[in-house]
Order: structure tokens, then sequence, then C-alpha cells
């Protein structure tokens, strides 16, 4: 569901105009894949840039759909080619090996395989292909650079930056450097091959994540780092960063009372970071743009907000909170009277 106006998430007929299908989808629709077996084939990944997505299956490789402008369909470009109401899904089968994660950025896309390689197509002004040019792509090709013979395990990216995470627990970047993402290593401020970060003191990391202009690290122990330009989450003094800045992990409910409690799990939007402890508690920090912390605020978050989701009860209009870390259950209780 939402825009497609270039058809990122496929063809929709209009119920008004059968000849046309629709810019905005309201409400989930499902995207008719050009499966062999569909009843045995599942879609097991999503991955969605500015303007087109690729959805990763079980039995039958990596389909996109959306924009191609710039080859990031892994596609040929077609000259005038109107994308609005397309019902192209096109289907990638040009790799030797299986591909086990999708990544798209804005305009680009990372594709990881069981070798733990990684390919990439689209726009690379910034580099973010990590091709070694700063032009366009539109054939899958395997990165090289400080990636070649490393096992990936996991890639990310957002806008024009890609980090990638070693089965070594090692960090590797390319891409867009204008916001300190990689001046560790180098003074550019485009980095068109992947570049190791040797950052000291962030121990064996599990995932990355980047955002627009910063960028979270995850290591084994469950403490996060970030780095970047923006609402980092250490305060209103903290706002660039060269080398990743440890968050307290007393902000994410870690305490002498509670020594289990740790992150599992990182994400970034353009603007903000989330996380997700082990015991399925979510934080945010970042920027607030249009409510999209969910924190019951519009304003602006400079250290992680725990967010507490609300369900109606019914029953004279009660409504509860309710959190279920491992087989504890607290419950807040907020009672509406009516009359």
């Amino acid at each position: 569901m939402g825009l497609n106006k270039d058809s990122q998430i496929g063809f929709h007929r209009s119920r008004r105009d059968r000849t046309k299908g629709y810019e905005h989808v309201l409400e989930p629709s499902p995207v008719p894949l050009p499966l062999e077996k569909p009843q045995e084939t599942r879609v097991i990944q999503v991955s969605c840039g500015r303007a087109h997505s690729l959805l990763l299956t079980d039995n039958e490789g990596v389909f996109s759909m959306g924009n191609n402008a710039y080859g990031q369909c892994g596609r040929s470009i077609v000259d005038g080619e109107i994308y609005s109401g397309s019902h192209i899904i096109h289907r990638i089968e040009d790799l030797d090996s299986k591909v086990v994660e999708v990544t798209c950025g804005q305009d680009h896309s990372l594709f990881r395989t069981e070798k733990g390689e990684i390919y990439s197509c689209g726009w690379g002004a910034d580099g973010q292909t990590g091709l070694g040019h700063y032009g366009i792509s539109c054939k899958l090709t395997r990165l090289a650079g400080d990636v070649a013979g490393v096992n990936i395990v996991q890639t990310a990216t957002y806008g024009d930056f890609c980090l990638a995470v070693s089965e070594d627990g090692d960090l590797f970047g390319w891409g867009n450097s204008e916001y300190l993402q990689f001046s560790a290593v180098t003074e550019a401020t485009q980095v068109n091959v992947p570049k190791h970060l040797p950052f000291k003191g962030v121990g064996k990391i599990k995932q990355a994540a980047c955002g627009g202009t910063h960028a979270a690290i995850l290591n084994g122990e469950g403490n996060v780092f970030v780095w970047g330009y923006g609402i980092l989450g250490k305060g209103c003094s903290l706002s660039e960063s060269a080398v990743p800045e440890m968050i307290p992990s007393t902000l994410f409910g870690w305490s002498e009372f509670t020594p289990q409690v740790r992150v599992d799990r990182i994400s970034c939007g353009l603007n903000h970071f989330a996380a997700i402890t082990n015991r399925g508690e979510l934080f945010v920090w970042g920027k607030n743009l249009r409510g999209c912390l969910g924190i019951g605020s519009m304003d602006d978050q400079y250290f992680p907000w725990r967010v507490c989701v609300s369900w109606n009860c019914g029953g004279g209009g009660s409504t509860a909170r309710i959190l279920a870390p491992e087989h504890q259950v607290e419950t807040h209780w907020k009672i509406q009277l009516c009359g």
C-alpha cells in the first residue's frame, strides 16, 4: 500500500477507469507475481527504495518492479519508458549463486548471495553501487574492493551509502560520505569501492543500519553505536561524529536488576533510529517528522524512548497497554469514565 506513481508496488487497476492503475493504494492489496509455481513459492523478503521494490522468494529468485531509470530494477534501461500503470515485474535470473538478501537504496539495489558475495545495480553518483565508478549500471555486478573473498552476512543501505557486515563481525562501507560516514578511513566525500571500517572499541558487529545521513551498528553484546550527522541519540550536544558512539545500555532498560536486557535488532529511517530489545520492547529516537516516531507527540526525540502500543479492550471506553517480556506481563490501565 502507499504511493504507486511508478508502479513500485505493482499494478492495481482503478475501479473508476479500468484502463488505468491507482497512483495511491490506500489499503493492503495483493500483488500478483509471475510465478511458475505459485502454490509452492513464498515471498520471504521485500525491500523498497524511493520508487522501486525488490521481492525475494524462496524458490523462484528475485523480482523487481517500479522505476528503472537508473537500472535499479536490474534490467535494461528503456528511453522514455512510462512507469505509471506499468505491468512489468522483472525476474532477475543472471546470478550464479542463490540470492538470500535484497536491500534497496534510494535509486540503487544490493543483492547478497548464499556465498556471501554482494551484487549491485542502479544509480552510482556517490559510489553507492560500489562498482568502482560513479555512473549507472543496469546489470547486476559483483562488488570487489575490501569485500572480495569475505563472507558477508548482512547488508544495509537507505539513502546513498551502504554498509556490510562479515561473518567475522567486521564492517565495510561505500557510497556517500558527506556526513562523516566514512571519514574515519578517508577524506573523500564519495567512496566507490567497499572499504573496511576498522572502528575501535565496537566489538564483533552483529548488524548494521543506514539512514539518510547517519548510521548505527549493533554488536554481539547488544550494545548500539551511532555516528554520522543528525539526532544521534545521546542528547542535544551530539549532532555529528566520525566514529561510532555507544548509546548507554541503561537507556534501553538495562540495569543491575535487569542485567539480561539487550538490544536484538536495529533499524534506521531517513532521520530517525529504532531498536528492539530481547523483551520485545521498541525504542525510537531522532527527527519526528510527521509523527513517524509514534511517541504521542510531534517533538523530536534526543534519547531512545520506549514506544507503548495501545489497544482498545472495549467495555466503557477502557484501554490497556501490555508489554510481554518473556513470560512476564506488565499491564497499565487507563479508565475513561462515561457520564
